[in-house]
Formats: C-alpha cells, structure tokens, sequence
C-alpha cells in the first residue's frame, strides 16, 4: 500500500470515506455478531477506539498470518469463530451463511471472481491462486500458482469459519513444524495442509454478492470509482 499505510495498519485506509474496519465491522455486527476480536501489531495504538478486543502480536514484524491469528487461541480453541481478513470487504450475507454453515471449518468463496480480477490486474492469472472443489463443494486445491483459468474455480476471499475442532487441527500441524517454518505460515497453505491431512473437509460456500479485497492504492481507485459499489 506503499505510502497509505505508512501512519497506519491497512484496516485503516479508506473506502468510500470509511475505514476498512468500519465496513467489516458493520457487516458482522449486521450478521448478529456482538464479540469482536481484532489481532493486531503495526501501530496498535490506532485501533484502540474501536472498543474490540485485542489480541497483540509482538512478533508482528517477523511473522505471518496464521501466528498473528494463533494469538486469539483462547477464543479459537473454545468457540467456533468467523475469521477475516483485515484488507477486505464484504456483505452482512457472507458472514450469515458461514455462520448457518454445518462444517468444522469452511470460507466463503466468489464462483464469479474472474471479473473482478479482469478489473484489477491485466492478467487475471497474474495474482489469482488454484482453487478447485468437489461435488460437494469441499475444497480440494488451493493456493498454488494455477498454469489456466480452469485451475480456478472461484476466488477465496479472505473469510474463514473456524470450530474448536478445527482450530486444533490447525494447531497440532503447526506444532509439528520447525518454528522458523511455522512463523512464515500463510493462511492458504495452512487451509491446504487441512485439506491433505483428510480430517476435517474444507467446505467451500458460494457468495456472489459484493466483496474486493484491497491490496494497492489502484483497488481503492477502482472500488471508489464504482458508483454502484454498495456495502451494507
């Protein structure tokens, strides 16, 4: 995000004249959301008005994502939890649906993604990672660097629907690897750990409403400029 976020965490630059923040914290109290939770690290100290409750990663600077969300492990490890992203937005119905989801663990995911995509990189493949499913919508692939569009079969937003059971899962994988390995942990390389390890299904749910993910200043150029961008 370059200079945006030079004074700021990224759930602090603004779309429509909101803080990302804001947008996804509306969305899941709209979805029937009372607790929030936020992990955070770069510059802690902005996020302090919003009232959540913070789970501080001190390593923020050497680590990835899965060690900052390892930081919530007590919420994780005794509630089933709605996961986000910090650098997306969404509707209210995509947290709903993972909610009324009847899975251990499952994300949302757009079917339509390649438009979007087509929107924001010249070559959709250029950012854009494997992603395929079963009949049964579980998830079998994701992450990898996909040689075709039929390699993609929808785009994970960055939403995710954890239970105990499957935080656990989750858990007992990292424990397993050298620390070094386990701090550079994407979030997607973890989900496909799951997937090979054929304890728990990934359950892939459609959603087709309105989300982008923010990861330049050219997507907020492009979001801010669409007129019929709603988010609820």
């Amino acid at each position: 995000m370059e200079d945006l976020t030079e004074d700021m965490p990224k759930c602090l630059v603004k779309l429509k004249g909101k803080p990302l923040i804001e947008h996804q914290i509306n969305a899941l109290h709209k979805a029937g959301i009372k607790e929030i939770g936020i992990v955070s690290g770069y510059k802690r100290e902005l996020l302090a008005g919003y009232g959540l409750k913070e789970f501080h990663n001190t390593r923020w600077a050497s680590t990835q994502m899965v060690s900052s969300l390892e930081c919530a492990n007590i919420w994780l490890n005794t509630s089933p939890c709605i996961v986000s992203y910090s650098d997306i937005f969404y509707q209210s119905q995509a947290v709903s649906l993972l909610m009324k989801c009847n899975a251990e663990i499952a994300i949302t995911y757009d079917p339509n993604w390649q438009t979007l995509w087509e929107n924001r990189f010249s070559d959709p493949l250029e950012d854009a990672e494997t992603f395929r499913l079963n009949k049964e919508n579980a998830v079998t692939e994701i992450g990898s660097k996909p040689k075709n569009l039929e390699e993609v079969e929808g785009q994970y937003m960055g939403l995710l629907y954890f239970t105990p059971n499957s935080w656990r899962e989750l858990m007992d994988i990292r424990s397993k690897m050298p620390q070094i390995h386990a701090d550079k942990m994407h979030m997607t390389s973890a989900l496909q750990k799951i997937v090979d390890n054929k304890n728990f299904i990934l359950q892939g749910i459609s959603y087709t409403e309105e989300w982008g993910e923010v990861d330049n200043s050219s997507d907020l150029e492009f979001y801010n400029s669409k007129d019929n961008l709603t988010i609820k």
